[in-house]
């Protein structure tokens, strides 16, 4: 059997709000009582609408947040979360962030050193690279940020909406580079709202909505499924 790289049971994160009666619960749970698990060189997809739990479902995969309630057990693997911006700061430039959005995915300095001609060059930002990030459009911080995370050498590899905005050639560069990951036994778990990125790259899916897991069903059905969520909601 396949080497098991994650293994979710009954996982749980809550918030604490004010509550409006003395006798209401205040607690708001962010993910609630989800299990599954991930092994060596599947590639999941996870799907749901906006404010469904699937991000905070990610940090968690990644060790940035800690569940409430349940367990979750990962194989001794690294990780990498690529996320839409995360790490920058907005007063630096293109390049200083690369070696400050490196290091906190783990990367030794002497290795972003070695790399950096390759970043700066696979972001194709051109003269930007040297100006404040500030300055940048969502889809050239897009570009910084995937090219970054894309030379972490970890086993797993962790994408929150990373491929959410950006020019079309892009995209399908960044998609590309995804698939010779896939191809190379890595691990991959995909948040996004692309069901064509799903289609395209997932072996399997899980649908988070309200918090909660559902049942685990084939791509093609989860899909259709998320879909007929999406319907009801805006009827």
């Amino acid at each position: 059997m396949d080497e098991l790289i994650y293994n979710l049971q009954n996982i749980g994160v809550y918030y604490r709000k004010a509550a409006s009666l003395p006798w209401k619960s205040n607690k708001f749970w962010a993910v609630h009582d989800v299990s599954f698990k991930v092994h060596r060189g599947q590639t999941l997809g996870v799907i749901g609408r906006n404010g469904a739990g699937k991000s905070t479902l990610l940090k968690i995969m990644a060790g940035i947040i800690r569940p409430d309630t349940g367990s979750i057990h990962r194989a001794n693997a690294t990780v990498s979360l690529q996320s839409l911006g995360a790490g920058f700061d907005q007063r630096l430039t293109g390049r200083q962030n690369i070696f400050l959005n490196g290091l906190l995915l783990g990367m030794e300095k002497h290795y972003i050193v070695e790399r950096i001609d390759d970043i700066v060059a696979l972001a194709d930002i051109g003269e930007f690279i040297d100006e404040p990030i500030k300055h940048y459009s969502s889809g050239m911080r897009a570009r910084l940020g995937f090219s970054i995370a894309y030379y972490v050498n970890a086993d797993i590899i962790l994408i929150d909406e990373a491929l959410a905005t950006g020019d079309q050639a892009f995209k399908q560069m960044a998609t590309g580079l995804i698939k010779d990951k896939i191809k190379s036994d890595h691990t991959v778990i995909l948040v996004t709202h692309s069901m064509n990125l799903v289609k395209e790259l997932c072996d399997r899916v899980i649908q988070v909505e309200n918090g909660r897991s559902l049942p685990e069903l084939p791509v093609k059905d989860s899909i259709e499924r998320h879909l007929n969520c999406d319907r009801k909601e805006y009827a």
